[in-house]
């Protein structure tokens, strides 16, 4: 993350400085300078911290490495320094402190202030309104402020105990400075969290030397015992104690330059940009209003009691599903595994599988009925092998137009379910058999363990049963068929498209015809056009084939509310706008 964390004081004496920052370098080190001078220059000592390797007291940095050469460095004066140390982090003569990141060849680099001119500039300001301005209610807590100019700031400012102090406490800051406002916003729940984490930690620390020294000398009680004194008598004689000393902690840099660069790889690791492909699908669509009407029923369902329903209607969601076994059905076998791992090998893994178990004819009569949107019928004992033919079948259809019961002991119409899975013994009635509006597959045990190809190296395969697909209109050989249809079987055929290539063939493909019902539903239910002109419409979007038109006509009851609704409003506020003029 190209960010700076600097942790800032308030002097009485000089106001708000910077103590320490850690900032980001990108560039590699000057060609002048080896590995080899840095480690005879300084002595270093390296660990491994969250996949940083840290050397610490590494030589200060050289104008390759973005400082200035000249003696015009940025940086407080010596006389605006205090006595004590209190507004000074290292000693005067120390390089400061690097870790190299040896995955990315970033070096995360801490020091008192950052020694290019236009960032100590940054840095300086930052600082400045954290400690004045830019305060939270009761000065202690996150802020958030900046410009595009001087960047943009999380500020989290907080106390730390001092018996010397005045009010016994000090004001510090710890702030983060990068110039991307989006992305540090969307920060904002980890940097909080983590630079409480540094917070918290520092005053612990401050607190326990607080209490020691207030438990061996109350400064309270010696206060007030004394003569009164002027203030700037007193505050000049009381300079602000360096945070080691607060602390108690000589390491106390090492560790901070520590949680500043781990801070800074791991914000910068946690957030990563994705490519949007324009908006969202109409499946998304579909899909997010199906979560939202759950979401809004389960809370009705929390506020009132629980209506009691007959038993023998199931009930169904577009894009959902309920099941409704019978008691045999429904029965889990819970103490012989081998048949649950036979069951879940008997089922169906893609289009092409199923196209391969049934044959090119009986798939080509049942892929044509789902995608007319007629009603599909599975009988078989086998409730695992009916779900994974419908959870197969329905990738063709957009998300909208799926109704789904997956197994029932009794039939259901096709207003409630466009998949309907059933037991063997249930009695479907005979218009449905004889309609052109339903196919029915029956699973039956196969005569012959040949009759189908083995399509696993064992014995339990889908060659054990048989499938019959029946229809009252069976869909002719030589009939062309809807365009997407044929353009489906034909990547099904192609042996060199993998099953994940087929399976964004059938993502494009929907998209492709949801386009085409999205222009149609506009011509024809928005607009109102006539017949003439919806048959040159058709025309041009090469739909003008029967199986086509009734194609476009059931997928356009897949379309999102949200779609039509934007639709309706978009189009008729022009026409209402006019009409009161």
């Amino acid at each position: 993350m190209n960010a700076i964390v600097a942790l800032c004081h308030f002097c009485e004496l000089h106001g708000p400085r910077t103590l320490f920052c850690t900032e980001v370098l990108h560039s590699p080190l000057p060609q002048g300078a080896s590995s080899g001078d840095i480690a005879g220059q300084n002595e270093q000592a390296e660990e491994e911290e969250g996949g940083i390797q840290m050397s610490s007291r590494i030589r200060s940095h050289s104008p390759a490495e973005g400082a200035s050469a000249d003696s015009s460095s940025p940086g407080p004066k010596k006389s605006d320094m205090c006595e004590a140390s209190g507004c000074r982090s290292l000693a005067g003569g120390h390089p400061g402190y690097v870790s190299h990141d040896k995955e990315t060849s970033i070096k995360y680099v801490s020091h008192q202030h950052p020694n290019h001119p236009q960032l100590f500039s940054i840095v300086r300001q930052a600082c400045v309104r954290s400690l004045s301005c830019e305060v939270c209610p009761g000065r202690e807590g996150p802020i958030f402020f900046g410009d595009e100019q001087h960047g943009f700031v999380f500020s989290h400012t907080f106390f730390i105990k001092d018996s010397l102090a005045r009010g016994f406490q000090r004001w510090y800051s710890i702030i983060t400075i990068m110039m991307d406002r989006i992305y540090l916003i969307n920060s904002w729940p980890f940097l909080l969290g983590k630079i409480r984490g540094i917070i918290d930690e520092l005053q612990g620390k401050a607190l326990k030397v607080f209490e020691a020294e207030q438990y061996g000398c109350p400064q309270r009680a010696q206060r007030m015992n004394t003569a009164f004194t002027p203030f700037l008598h007193q505050r000049n004689g009381n300079a602000a104690r360096s945070l080691t000393s607060l602390t108690n902690d000589e390491n106390l840099w090492a560790c901070l330059h520590t949680s500043f660069a781990w801070l800074l790889k791991a914000c910068g690791s946690r957030l990563t940009e994705k490519l949007l492909e324009g908006a969202p699908t109409e499946d998304t669509l579909v899909q997010m209003e199906k979560l939202a009407d759950l979401k809004e029923e389960s809370e009705g369902w929390d506020g009132s009691e629980e209506e009691e329903k007959p038993s023998s209607q199931p009930d169904v969601m577009e894009g959902q599903e309920l099941s409704k076994c019978s008691p045999e059905t429904s029965l889990m076998p819970d103490c012989n595994s081998w048949n649950v791992a036979h069951r879940r090998l008997s089922v169906f893994r893609s289009l092409r599988h199923m196209r391969q178990v049934l044959g090119a004819s009986a798939f080509r009569m049942l892929a044509w009925h789902v995608l007319m949107g007629n009603q599909v019928i599975w009988k078989a004992r086998d409730a695992d092998l009916v779900q994974s033919a419908f959870d197969v079948l329905r990738t063709m259809l957009p998300v909208g137009c799926v109704r789904i019961i997956p197994y029932s002991d009794q039939y259901e119409e096709a207003y409630r379910c466009n998949f309907l899975g059933l037991s063997p013994h249930v009695q479907i009635p005979s218009h449905i058999l004889s309609s052109e509006f339903a196919v029915l597959v029956e699973v039956r045990a196969a005569t012959r363990s040949s009759l189908y190809p083995t399509l696993f190296d064992d014995e339990q395969s889908l060659n054990k049963y048989e499938f019959v697909v029946t229809s009252g209109s069976p869909v002719a050989a030589d009939r062309v068929g809807p365009t997407i249809l044929n353009k489906i079987e034909a990547a099904l055929t192609n042996q060199n498209l993998s099953v994940d290539v087929v399976d964004q063939c059938l993502v494009c493909l929907k998209e492709e015809w949801m386009n085409k019902v999205k222009v149609l539903f506009k011509f024809t239910k928005v607009d109102s056009r006539p017949k003439e002109d919806t048959q040159k419409l058709l025309s041009i979007l090469g739909a003008a084939e029967e199986d086509n038109v009734k194609l476009l006509k059931f997928w356009m009851t897949g379309l999102s509310k949200t779609y039509k609704s934007h639709l309706m409003s978009t189009v008729r506020s022009p026409t209402s706008s006019e009409s009161r003029n």
